[in-house]
Order: C-alpha cells, then structure tokens, then sequence
C-alpha cells in the first residue's frame, strides 16, 4: 500500500517486538506507507515511552520476555494514564484462547506471524480511521459544552471525553487500575440507573467542599452502555446545587426554585409548560426529599442552600 491509499496526516505508531529482525520488517513496512514509527524492545519500555508521547496507534507482540504483551496492554488500557490508541497483537499463537485473551485486556484486533506487510498496513489503516472518528466525536462533545462519558451497569469506565476525563482526574482515587469506579454510592447510583425512567433519576454529587462535580445520566445504550455528563459544580447554578443537595431531578429544582421566588402553582405551570395539578404531584414528592411540610419551610431551604451555593465556606 502507497502512502497516497492512506492518510495524508503522519501517523504515530508504536511497535512493541523483542525480536529485532521482526521490529525492523514491520517498522520499514509502516514507515513506507507513510507514517513514523516509535520502537520498544519490551513492555517496561513501551509503557515508559507512552507516558512521554502517546502514539496514534500500537503494534504490539504478544509473547515477549518479562512483561508480556498482554500484560502490557492490560496496563496501557487502564487506570488514569489509559489510553485511546487501538492495540493491535502480533502473534505466532493462533489458538482462539490467546486471542480472546487478546481481546480482553483492551486490543481491538491481531495479525499472526510471520507477519504480512499488506494485510498489517491495511488493518492499521482501518483502526486508525475509527480512532480518528471517534476521538472527533469525543472532542465535538467537550466543544458543544457536554464532557461525557460511558461506563457499565457495574461501574466501569468505557471511555470518556477528554474533558470528562480532566474532571474525573481532579478525584485521584475515583478509579482503580481496572478502570472501575471505586466509589461504593456511585456505583449503586449507576447500578440504580437501569431500573429508573431518565425523567426521574437524580444525578449524583461527586466529590466535597471547593471540589463537587455532578453527573448526570444521558441515556442507556441497548447493549446497557450508560451515557453520563459530568459538570463542575460553580457557584452561580441554583439548579445543580438543589439538584445535588436532596437528589432532585431536573424538573424538581426548577419547580423548587420559583415556589422559592413567590410563585403560585399556577404560576409554576405557566412558567414550565405543565399543569397546576403536575406541579403538586413534583411538590410532592419534593416536600418528602426536603423533610419538610409546608411551602415556606421549602422555600426558607431553598434560600439557604443558594445562598450557600453562592459564598461558600
């Protein structure tokens, strides 16, 4: 394949082969279709050079002396320095176990050895064209203002945007190695999720103090990936700071706050576009969250969490 069939935009790749005859047949062939090559002799290295400069994408051998490959890309693919880049094994084992295996610490794909030049640049071709798609999708997101991110009913991190992602690193211990949120509330919070009409799921308030993020569900994949917002929690959001305080939806706050304003329920209803009657069933249910009884006990609280909200000690 010509460099012209490919992708005008150098590529990075990195090759992970302990075997030198190997690591130079497969980096002529990449660098000839046009893209640069960063070389590792073993996984330490790989993981080491990958901290410094991530590549676009990794050609990595599977069985290699000391960290292996898959071990390798089981680190390379979790924790908070995870990484994007597809992962393509090299491998002599054909059996369907040590590819599964493959497939199980995060590669997306693997060619056997000897390997072919053609049918590698091509497959390579393929993944770095999905990453670029979906690293684009990922950035358009953050830009339309939504950091977003995917995890599982159990509570493991899928992927994230990149600017989801800086928020989840202001909380240093929110995952563990495996990607897995370690909070025991949020996971029963996401767990919680699939059994609850999006209409009426809470979000949750993450972290304390100066440092408070809410997440907020955005819908359920049908294979049960479950989309999640995160924003920061800021001073000037009335709205987010009931929501988190007492686990109200949306439509909660909103009704909360213009009862606190003096508005009737018809006026709450005029305002929101629902009936009088659907603003007494939300109050409700928003007097039982509060502990309170009566409107102006709700509206005292209200007064007092934006305040709080707003100088915050």
């Amino acid at each position: 394949m010509q460099p012209s069939d490919f992708d005008t935009r150098r590529q990075i790749v990195l090759v992970v082969d302990d075997s030198p005859e190997s690591l130079s047949m497969v980096a002529t062939a990449i660098e000839e279709a046009g893209m640069t090559v960063l070389v590792a002799r073993d996984g330490q290295t790989a993981l080491d050079l990958v901290k410094r400069l991530q590549p676009d994408a990794i050609l990595m051998d599977a069985v290699m002396p000391g960290l292996d490959g898959f071990e390798t890309c089981a680190r390379l693919k979790s924790g908070p320095g995870m990484i994007a880049a597809p992962v393509i094994f090299m491998t002599g084992l054909s059996s369907s176990e040590h590819i599964l295996k493959g497939l199980e610490v995060g590669g997306v794909d693997y060619v056997t050895k000897p390997v072919n030049p053609d049918e590698l640049i091509a497959r390579l071709s393929i993944h770095l064209t999905n990453a670029r798609l979906i690293e684009s999708a990922r950035n358009a997101l953050d830009a339309g203002g939504r950091p977003v991110m995917a995890v599982t009913p159990d509570g493991s991190l899928i992927w994230s945007s990149p600017e989801a992602r800086k928020l989840l690193d202001q909380h240093p211990d929110i995952l563990d190695a495996h990607s897995h949120l370690t909070d025991v509330k949020i996971c029963e919070w996401i767990a919680g999720l699939v059994k609850t009409p999006l209409s009426e799921a809470a979000p949750f308030r993450l972290g304390t103090n100066d440092n408070q993020h809410v997440i907020s569900p955005l819908g359920i994949h049908p294979d049960r990936e479950i989309l999640l917002s995160i924003e920061k929690l800021t001073n000037a959001d009335p709205k987010k700071h009931l929501m988190a305080a007492f686990s109200l939806t949306a439509r909660e706050a909103e009704i909360l706050i213009w009862l606190s304003r003096g508005k009737t329920n018809r006026d709450i209803g005029d305002i929101l576009s629902i009936s009088a009657r659907t603003v007494n069933k939300h109050l409700e249910q928003i007097f039982q969250k509060l502990g309170v009884d009566n409107r102006t006990s709700a509206a005292v609280i209200t007064d007092r969490i934006c305040r709080q909200g707003n100088n915050p000690t």
